[in-house]
Order: C-alpha cells, then structure tokens, then sequence
C-alpha cells in the first residue's frame, strides 16, 4: 500500500533536479506563474546536488509556502519522481522539469482536459495529457540542435516536438511523450516510474498506459520550451544514453518501438561494415552510407529554409546553421550506439523487431513488478 496524505490540494507538481543551480530561479519563476483556478503545490526532489540547486530551492521556498524541497538519495530521474509521488498530496499530478519552460495555462488545459475526459475514464479514456516540446536556443549547439529537431530526419518518428504535427487541435500520442498531467491515482495504479530506468523512463510509463486501454493525447497550448544540451559532448551522452534505454523499453513493451528507432542502430551497423565488412557487403555497405548523406544534406537544407523563414540564419547564426548536419550525425551515431548496447546488456528486442518488420501479431502487455523502492519509502 502507498501511505499517501490525504488530498488538499487541487495539483501537485512534480520536478526531479540535479545541479540546475545556474537556471533554477527562472525555471522556478515561470512553474509558480501558472494560472490556475485552484490550490497547487511544487514539490522539488533533489538529488543531492553538488552544486547550490538545494539552497536556492529552500530560499524559494520561504518565498513562496507552495514550494516543498525534499530528499531523492537515489539520484536518479526516475525516484525523484516517485519522491514527490510520494508526498503529493493534490487530486492531480503533473509533471514538470528543471531545465524547462512551461506556459502559464499548462496545469489548467491538462486538468480540463482530463476533466472533459471525465473522473476515472478507465478503458480508452484520456489519461494524460500532454505538451509539444519546443527547443529553445541559447548558443550555437543548442541552435543547430533546434533546427535539426524542426526537420522529419531529426525528429525521427516521434510526435512530441513542437512542428511534428500541423494540426492545430489536439493529437494522438504513442510512447513518444514530454512531461504531462495526470489523475494522481492512474499513475499510482501503474506503480509509478520505474527506477530501473535512468531515462526513457516516461516513455516506459507510457507504454504501461497504452497496455491499459488508456489514451495519451497532446495539446499544441502545453508546448513547453525545452534546453537542448550546450556542447555536442553533452549532445552524445544525452542520445546515447536514450537509445540503451529505447532498447529496454522495447524488450518490455514490443509494440513501444518505432520503425525510426531502428535506423540509428541500422546505420551504425552499416558504417562497421562499410570499413570491416567482406568486399561485396563492405560495398553495399557503402551505398547505405551514400543515401544516409544525401538524406542528411537534404535534411540540413530543410532545416536552412526553415532558418530563413524565420530569419534566423543571419549573422552570428549563420555559424550555428553549419553545425546542424554535424549534430543530427551525433544524435543518430549516439542513439545508434546506445540501443546496441542495450541489446547487449539486456538482449535484443525481437518480438519489437519483429513487430516492426512485419507488422503482426499482438505481444501480451508487460504485467510485471515495477521497481519503485522510492514510492513505497524503501530508500535501502
């Protein structure tokens, strides 16, 4: 059993930290900005910082009573989230990040939504409600990561950045989901996060969701600016680190992996066989690589007309627009490289693959145990 307080608030935000120190005030700011016709508290879950993220929070929070700081030993993304799951003490749960800006009506269009979506809905009802991701650029990497992310090659198959979707009503999500708003008890009928993911965890989340018949849908008015990572370094780790984790949350839920989550690792596969491989395939190897970097340059001159539309790529942006082939070459390598070593720590995702290639067959839902030690207090 989850010894959770009772209700007394109307939402309880949720934001796991970790040394944003540098940006945290700002981010603070514009969570305790929100418009919202109710009671809301902040609940901050620090993962014992290094840097001076705590203490900031804590002086916020003599500002401001809704602010609540409490203790994540476990560090990661993940129990942090379970944390103030934990102590949350709102109706409705929503999660928010610490390296991100939200509008003001993104607690009050999510609530609405679920509440049109009526209390409970159960099978094929909404139980989350969503936001586009939007990066926003603040240098040169972080630019070029943003107009790479605003062509179909960067964003690959997911829905969730910001331009994936025309529409200007609302849309249909899969396992490619940021952040959101919930009914508290959903995602403590699923058991929480799972801390066996150090990222990807929201997406594992999602699968679980969509196993219970549940709809995630996505609201163009919750986008939500997003801070890309600053050096390509960054960028790396970042992207591989989603792809060991893309390739766990396929082994537990097949029908969670999209036919552009295989590509990265596809062509990884194929430059090692372009340099190693036997002649003819070293040679067909090579063609792979060829239509990989026409497609690369025709996605850079998308995202150039994109830049120009926009008047983004005169002066000093101009050199930022340069990086953008080098920074969608460095998310696919890394994403590719990370799902590899997924497969080799937790074996290969056939019945996702095979779902992939083949378009058949129904796997059973994952109905396993979800380790939560955080949410049931077990912080060992």
């Amino acid at each position: 059993m989850h010894q959770m307080a009772t209700s007394t608030v109307d939402v309880s935000v949720l934001v796991p930290v970790l040394n944003e120190g540098r940006t945290i005030r700002e981010v603070v700011r514009a969570m305790t900005a929100q418009r919202f016709d109710g009671t809301v508290e902040f609940l901050f879950a620090d993962g014992r910082s290094s840097d001076d993220t705590k203490a900031r929070l804590e002086e916020l929070g003599h500002e401001d009573s809704r602010i609540r700081v409490l203790d994540n030993p476990r560090r990661g993304v993940a129990s942090g989230l379970n944390v103030c799951l934990r102590a949350a003490r709102g109706r409705y749960v929503a999660r928010m990040d610490g390296h991100a800006l939200y509008p003001p009506t993104y607690l009050r269009d999510g609530v609405e939504r679920l509440m049109k979506a009526g209390a409970g809905s159960g099978q094929s009802g909404v139980a989350w409600v969503a936001g586009p991701q939007v990066p926003a650029p603040r240098g040169r990497v972080t630019t070029a990561t943003a107009a790479a992310l605003g062509t179909s090659l960067g964003r690959g198959g997911s829905r969730r950045w910001a331009g994936a979707k025309g529409a200007a009503g609302e849309y249909e999500l899969d396992t490619g989901v940021f952040c959101g708003v919930w009914r508290r008890e959903d995602v403590l009928a699923k058991g929480g996060w799972d801390e066996g993911w150090l990222c990807n965890e929201d997406s594992e989340l999602a699968a679980r969701f969509h196993d219970a018949g549940q709809r995630i849908v996505c609201l163009p008015s919750m986008a939500a600016s997003y801070m890309p990572r600053a050096t390509l370094p960054a960028l790396w780790g970042q992207y591989r680190l989603y792809g060991v984790y893309r390739a766990r949350t396929a082994r537990r839920h097949p029908l969670s992996l999209r036919r552009s989550a295989v590509l990265p690792p596809l062509l990884v596969l194929d430059t090692a066989a372009s340099v190693a491989g036997p002649g003819r395939v070293r040679r067909l190897a090579r063609v792979g690589l060829w239509a990989y970097v026409a497609i690369l340059l025709a996605a850079t001159a998308q995202a150039w007309r994109a830049g120009r539309e926009a008047n983004l790529t005169g002066g000093s942006d101009m050199g930022a627009y340069t990086l953008v082939p080098v920074v969608m070459v460095v998310m696919h390598v890394a994403h590719g490289v990370g799902f590899l070593e997924g497969c080799a720590r937790w074996g290969v995702p056939w019945m996702a693959l095979w779902h992939v290639v083949s378009a058949s067959g129904e796997p059973k839902p994952y109905d396993g145990p979800i380790a939560a030690p955080s949410l049931l207090n077990e912080h060992g």
